[in-house]
């Protein structure tokens, strides 16, 4: 047999080792060098005298070596989400209108939606760094991942990640950047994470909004026929500062008279 110890002790000896890169690699290389040393003492027993090998002989170090890829996949994933010291700004001024995208090409009528979203989330003079409560983030490598006490509201005193033009939860961030993110990880890259730079969080809004398969209908083809309206209230569930849901705010009852103004910007524009 290659590996003479149990697959549970060997589980949890990867489990009390990862928590260190050092304690991992270094049990990691006394595991290879274990197994390749039972392989060639086995080996010449076999030579001596044939015997019958079982199931079990042929999955140990199958499974010994699945057991190593996982720890190997958390540890990553454990460093790559590590906290980190963010560098924060100063709150900005707000402006009159919801400034340009960043992305370039795209709907105009998605786009138009997409300005409206954020005069509701984010109506500032630097959107894209925007943490809630007003601060900014000077880093968007990453999502900045920073729970800020929420102040007022139903949800008073909870805490909350949102951040972005369109004040991405982590969570929220983490699983439509992983659909829609043009440079997204690929599957087996647990612990990367994607560029949270402002032409990305763009294009992933813009790709979210164009899958009618989310939202069980095609909403530009619902804005070309001019129900803004009704489209604010189906996002409302994602982004409740759009109205018709927990939350309001001032630029409520706006948004669709907004729409229609960055919907001429965003035509002329194309």
């Amino acid at each position: 047999m290659y590996a003479t110890r149990s697959a549970r002790a060997i589980a949890l000896d990867i489990a009390l080792v990862s928590t260190t890169p050092l304690r991992f690699i270094l049990y990691s290389s006394t595991c290879l060098v274990q197994t390749l040393s039972q392989s060639k003492t086995t080996q010449k027993d076999t030579a001596k005298k044939p015997t019958k090998k079982g199931v079990a002989d042929d999955l140990g170090p199958i499974f010994l070596t699945m057991l190593m890829f996982l720890g190997v996949a958390w540890t990553l994933h454990q460093w790559s989400y590590s906290p980190r010291a963010l560098e924060l700004m100063g709150a900005t001024d707000y402006v009159a209108a919801p400034l340009p995208l960043k992305m370039s090409g795209g709907d105009p009528y998605l786009r138009a939606l997409m300005r409206t979203i954020s005069a509701a989330e984010s109506n500032t003079k630097d959107p894209y760094r925007l943490l809630y409560g007003g601060k900014r983030v000077k880093d968007l490598s990453v999502h900045p991942d920073e729970c800020v006490r929420i102040v007022n509201g139903p949800n008073k005193d909870d805490c909350t990640t949102a951040a972005g033009r369109y004040q991405f939860l982590t969570t929220t961030w983490e699983l439509e950047a992983r659909k829609y993110h043009p440079e997204r990880p690929a599957w087996y890259e647990v612990w990367e994470q994607p560029s949270f730079e402002p032409v990305y969080q763009d294009e992933v809004v813009h790709a979210w909004l164009a899958d009618s398969s989310v939202w069980g209908t095609d909403l530009s083809v619902l804005l070309q026929e001019g129900e803004v309206s009704m489209v604010l209230q189906m996002l409302s569930g994602t982004w409740t500062s759009l109205g018709y849901g927990i939350e309001n705010n001032s630029m409520s009852a706006l948004l669709p008279r907004i729409y229609e103004e960055m919907l001429e910007e965003e035509l002329a524009g194309a």
